[in-house]
């Protein structure tokens, strides 16, 4: 029985506002806990109307004291937007305050567009290496003897679990060459996962953080008690998606019975290509959908998201698929 943990984007439901969207986040999280999800990650986004963990960090922090035993980490830190020192103290921070809970998921995207890319660091640079670079710097300043002169405090010592995020081969290269646990964005961004997972699989070296590749995979789910009421909570996501790749982002849209029918063929077909990890419908279905998925791939552990407006079936939706990992 393999490990299912929990992505949370905090959604902003239309009508709703970031304080709501937190408060749901917590509740979620302690729910998780008690359902013995495995790990519960935010993901480091700006400038999104329907995305409310820009602040990840605080959030994380936020989490990990509202729960007691579930591991809370980023997925991701966009490390281009970041100095690796202020990460790294940072995150020694919540290590030294959540010892043995904290983790860090880390992504070379900016999770934003260019302008406020700029806005948050304003030294945007094309150089291929800088990510790979700043990995290992921020890797050293957690490390028990730092080969740089400033130290992080807190972050020295504590050598909080570092993973590389990625949705291409690049991160899947570098985590195989650091030693580092992989998660791939297949729940957004699944065209290279195959690929992506073998060669990390086969160049992966051992690191004193890891023995053996371990895969994490992004995975959709929609649960509900029956599909077609889990194909109509589907659609708020497949609005949103559609709305962003249209280039106008908005804040996540209540279900519309028929959406998905009534697309043209191109949105269709865009969602059927970004949304193929993915299982909407009743336990049943869910649970037949993800052991397809977890055979086809080897997922060491599958990250689990559920983009729906309500926040009830939402959290219903987390309760359902716990129960079907159960079952597998």
């Amino acid at each position: 029985m393999i490990p299912f943990s929990v992505l949370d984007l905090a959604p902003i439901p239309q009508g709703s506002d970031a304080a709501q969207s937190f408060r749901n986040m917590v509740d979620l999280a302690q729910h998780a806990d008690r359902w013995d999800y495995n790990r519960y990650w935010l993901a480091e986004h700006h400038g999104m109307p329907g995305i409310a963990s820009a602040a990840t960090s605080v959030l994380i922090g936020h989490v990990a004291g509202q729960t007691e035993k579930i591991r809370v980490g980023a997925g991701g830190i966009m490390l281009p937007n970041h100095s690796p020192l202020v990460i790294a103290e940072q995150f020694g921070t919540l290590e030294a305050l959540y010892p043995g809970r904290i983790e860090l998921g880390l992504g070379r995207a900016p999770g934003s567009d260019q302008m406020t890319a700029r806005a948050l660091r304003r030294n945007l640079s094309s150089d291929a290496d800088e990510f790979p670079r700043d990995v290992v710097e921020l890797m050293d300043f957690m490390s028990d003897e730092p080969r740089q002169r400033v130290l992080a405090v807190p972050g020295k010592g504590l050598k909080v679990p570092v993973w590389i995020l990625g949705s291409s081969l690049f991160g899947a290269q570098l985590a195989a060459m650091l030693g580092l646990p992989y998660a791939f964005a297949s729940h957004f961004a699944p065209a290279q996962m195959v690929e992506a997972i073998a060669v990390y699989r086969s160049t992966f070296k051992a690191s004193a953080q890891l023995a053996r590749p371990y895969v994490m995979l992004g995975y959709n789910v929609f649960a509900a008690d029956s599909d077609e009421e889990a194909a109509v909570l589907a659609t708020s996501m497949q609005q949103s998606f559609v709305n962003l790749r249209s280039g106008r982002p908005t804040q996540l849209p209540p279900p519309l019975p028929g959406y998905y029918e009534n697309l043209g063929p191109a949105e269709r077909s865009m969602l059927d290509s970004v949304l193929s990890c993915t299982a909407i419908g009743s336990p049943a279905t869910v649970r037949e959908r993800i052991a397809a998925f977890i055979e086809r791939t080897g997922a060491d552990e599958l990250m689990i998201t559920s983009q729906m407006h309500d926040h009830h079936h939402r959290r219903r939706s987390y309760e359902l698929t716990a129960g079907v990992r159960a079952a597998l």
